[in-house]
Order: C-alpha cells, then sequence, then structure tokens
C-alpha cells in the first residue's frame, strides 16, 4: 500500500496492489455504483463492507426508492453537514441547487438555519432531518404528520438515507478528504 495520502489522509491502493479480496469489492462497487467516488475509495479497503455498502448506497440511485431528489437532497445537506464533512456537503450542496431546490434553502440547510418548504413532503422531510440529526426527541405530531406525508415506506427510505450519508460523512471527515479532492486516478 502507497505511504503517501491520494484521498485527503488516505493512501489509495492501486488495483493492481490490491488483495484479491479487495479486488473483487472493487469489481462489486463499480457494478453495483459506477465510479468511485466518495467514500468508497476508502471502504474499498475493507472488501466485505464495500459487498454491504455498495448496494446500499445503489439504492439510493435517482427512482430507486420512495424520495423525490429534492426529498433526498434536503436530508442529505442536513446529514452531511451536521458531521462537518467538506467532500460531501459540497457535493451535495451542487446537487440540491442542481435538482431545483432555491439557493438560500441550500444555504439555510448546510448552516443549519432555519428554513420551511411550500410542499408537504419536503417539510416534513426538512422537520425529521433536522430533529434527529441534532439528537432530539420525534414528537408524536411530527410522527403523525410523517406518516400522512410520507408513509412508513418513505419513512424508512428516509431513516436509511440518514444512516448512510452518516457513514459517508462520518468516513470522509475522519479522513479529513477536502471538498475538491480529486483521488487517484483509476
Amino acid at each position: 500500500m502507497a505511504d503517501t495520502p491520494t484521498y485527503g489522509r488516505y493512501a489509495e491502493i492501486p488495483y493492481d496492489q490490491m488483495s484479491p479480496e479487495q479486488q473483487e469489492g472493487y469489481r462489486s462497487l463499480i457494478e453495483t455504483r459506477g465510479a468511485l467516488g466518495g467514500p468508497t475509495r476508502i471502504w474499498v479497503h475493507n472488501s466485505k463492507l464495500v459487498k454491504a455498502a455498495g448496494p446500499l448506497g445503489s439504492y439510493f440511485n435517482p427512482g430507486g426508492y420512495s424520495l423525490s431528489e429534492r426529498e433526498r437532497e434536503i436530508a442529505c445537506c442536513i446529514i452531511n453537514s451536521k458531521w462537518r464533512s467538506a467532500y460531501p456537503t459540497a457535493a451535495h450542496e451542487r446537487r440540491g441547487n442542481g435538482v431545483g431546490l432555491p439557493a438560500d434553502k441550500v444555504e439555510a440547510l448546510i448552516s443549519g438555519r432555519p428554513t420551511s418548504f411550500d410542499d408537504k413532503r419536503e417539510q416534513v422531510v426538512y422537520e425529521i432531518a433536522t430533529c434527529l440529526s441534532n439528537s432530539r426527541w420525534a414528537s408524536k405530531g411530527l410522527y403523525d404528520r410523517a406518516v400522512e406525508a410520507l408513509g412508513h415506506e418513505g419513512i424508512t427510505d428516509l431513516m436509511c438515507l440518514m444512516g448512510y450519508y452518516t457513514s459517508v460523512s462520518m468516513t470522509l471527515a475522519f479522513y479529513d478528504v477536502p471538498a475538491d479532492a480529486p483521488g487517484m486516478a483509476r
């Protein structure tokens, strides 16, 4: 393994220096996720983890689950910035703007400032993500609004999306990956 960091503090492993298990994990990530980016550049080190994380991350590709892309980006902006993780926060700031969220709302989401949404589902996603990312108790009223707006499928998709992006953010924050990190060419 290289000693010189190539992705924040992490020294990526060239494919030809990976163990057979790591190469298999790398190939499974490419099959489920496409090009390696974000934390998968680091997770590939753990061949067992990538076999589990790759399909979960792939589940959250556009159109594959019950949340809209705007709803997804509301939650992603909140959870990534909560962990002060530069790489995914910058990526989801761009993505939030790209899916049509107003720039002032995206700024509020990543800065932890209050905002609101006219769309009932987006507002509930915002309230849930804010509540849980601040380690607060979800009130019965919020629960009732969430069930009405998102249903249990939407709620569980949101919870798992937030959990997935917590692991994304924590990985990239720990390895101090900057917002513009290109990583090693593969």
